[in-house]
Order: C-alpha cells, then structure tokens, then sequence
C-alpha cells in the first residue's frame, strides 16, 4: 500500500512538473544556402546547446518545453545568426530588421531599442562641434536605458540591456551595482564580467605583465627581446577593428624599427583563418596563432582589438589604444630613451 501510495505521489509530482513547463516555438530564416545545416539554440548567458535542428527550406524551427524565458543565440556553422528572448508561444525572427517578435518581452524589447534608434540618429544629426547639445541627447538617451534597464531586471530585458551597458562602468562601480542589484549574480556572464573588470585592473597601465603560454609560445619570449618596447595586437581575422589597425601597427613598426618589435595575438579565431588573414594582410611580425581564450581571460579582454606597449623592462605602459592615440602613446614613450 505504502509503496502504491509513493508510486502514485511520484507519478502526480512528474505531471505537475511537466504542467510548469511552457511550449515555445522559435523560427529562423536561415536562406537556402543553408539547407541541411546544423543550427543550434544556444543560452546567451551559460553558452549551453538548449537545442540543435537541421534548417530546411531556408529555416531553422526549434520548439519545445522551457521553464523561464532566457537570452538565446542562433549558431551555423561557428556563425552567429541571431539574438533574442525565448518565451512562451511563438517567436518569429525577421533576418532584414535583425529583431524577434510575436512575444511580449520581444515585443517590449523592440519598443526599447526603436525608442533609442530615434535618440541616436538626433545626436548623430548634430554637428559634432555642438558639444552642449549633443551631450544633452547622450543623457537624455543613458537616462533612458537606466530606467528601463531597471524596470526589467527581473527579466531577460534587464539582463540585455544591463550587459549593454556594463562595460560603461569601471570596476568599482560595477561591484556596486551588482551588489545592489543581487538578482544580476545569478547570471554566469555577469559573474564573469566582474572577474574580467578585475584582471583588466589589475592588468593596467603601469602594470608588470601577465605571462602566458600557447603551446610553448610565451609572451615572456618577446617581452625585452632586443632590449626593445614590445607592441602587442590582440586581435582576429573577422574582426573588421582589428584589420582597420594593420596599416597603423605596419607604420609604427617601420617609424620605430630599432627600438620597437610588433607582436600578434590571434585570439578567438580559427588558426586557418587567422593565417589567411596574416596574408591578406601582409604582416611580417611574429604572431601567436589559435590563442583562445586564456590571454583574453588573463587580461580582462572583453573586446578586440586590444593594443599593449609594454617596455624593455615588462612595464605596461599603454593599453586600449588605437590610431591617432595609439601613435601618440607610442611616440611619447619611445621618446622618453
């Protein structure tokens, strides 16, 4: 009886649990290019595989059970597709305007960012020697996404926006923010961040360097080497930034040639790509190939390219630098001998 009764208990529990679970249905026009393809569903904020379909007839349809709305990817072949929330019912995504819709936070989501659209196209309308102006449309348009990044931290809205607008904040200011904003721990991308805004710190300008090792490849091998400043390029062959900064390394490394050596970093990238791409380039500087994630994670990189002097002695001397400003920070440093 006791055992009949357990079975029973178990057998409610299940149903119950299955009920809290909602449907969705998520479509994603993909192109004929791409039929028979692999394309994965992926939770922006954990990076897990929540589900894999073959697209046919140019579309990837994922539906199933969920438990809580969530930050999704769509992932072909290494390519990201698309972003957006998945929640109950059906979400279609619209590949030209990029945006999800037929879901209210979707649906709320989009009202937010058109909303921001309008603000940021009026501040590029102003001319840029209207300071005055152009800074009262930037505050109007932070105090915006404040308050509604706020209003919806309890959904994956808040969560978006907030990640956003992150990389705003220094240091400080973010541990502060997220300690008086608890329910924004729960999240691994936010918890990440606050580690990454500590390595950066830590990893500063004025800062010794951080060592690390790529299969047997160190950055402490090119460090001093010479007795000369070292010019690191974290960087990527997709990475349009990064490829935008080659001519400026190419005339650095041609102004300051006895006293300056260039490195490369290839991080995030696949290594065939990355040799492609040190051809079209034509670069003739060393280069650390298929370096992943660890110098990134090391440095608190959360963006590329990211540029690094570093002197003779392993001193960081510049850092986030590029164009005009980076050749200003070369040529104040190397002047300095």
């Amino acid at each position: 009886m006791f055992k009949k009764t357990l079975i029973a208990a178990a057998a409610a529990m299940m149903s119950v649990a299955a009920q809290a679970a909602d449907p969705y249905k998520v479509m994603v026009p993909m192109g004929a290019d791409e039929d028979g393809a692999m394309a994965y569903l992926v939770n922006f904020d954990t990076g897990a595989k929540v589900d894999s379909v073959l697209v046919a007839d140019g579309m990837a349809t994922f539906s199933g059970t969920m438990d809580e709305p969530y930050v999704a990817r769509i992932i072909v072949d290494g390519q990201r597709y698309a972003q957006f929330i998945v929640e109950p019912g059906s979400v279609a995504y619209d590949a030209n305007r990029r945006k999800a819709f037929g879901s209210p936070l979707n649906d709320a989501y989009n009202e937010i960012t058109d909303s921001a659209m309008v603000m940021a196209n009026e501040f590029r309308s102003i001319a840029e020697a209207d300071t005055t102006a152009r800074q009262a449309v930037y505050d109007r348009y932070d105090r915006f996404i404040t308050a509604k990044m706020e209003a919806n931290l309890d959904n994956p809205i808040g969560y978006t926006l907030f990640i956003q607008k992150a990389y705003d904040f220094d240091p400080a200011e973010l541990e502060a923010y997220i300690l008086a904003h608890p329910e924004l721990g729960n999240y691994q991308r936010v918890t990440k961040l606050v580690e990454m805004n500590r390595r950066k710190a830590s990893t500063g300008e004025g800062a010794r360097y951080t060592d690390f090792d790529v299969r047997g490849q160190k950055l402490s091998d090119y460090v001093g080497r010479d007795g000369k400043w070292l010019l690191v390029d974290f960087w990527a062959s997709w990475c349009g930034p990064c490829r935008r900064q080659m001519p400026v390394l190419k005339d650095l490394a041609a102004k300051y040639a006895d006293k300056l050596n260039v490195l490369g970093v290839a991080v995030w990238d696949e290594a065939a790509d990355t040799r492609r791409a040190i051809q079209e380039e034509g670069i003739t500087w060393d280069c650390i190939i298929d370096a992943g994630t660890e110098p990134t994670d090391l440095y608190g990189i959360s963006g590329i390219p990211c540029i690094m002097l570093i002197s003779p002695d392993g001193v960081i001397v510049s850092r986030d630098k590029q164009g005009d400003d980076l050749r200003a920070a070369v040529a104040a440093a190397l002047s300095q001998e």
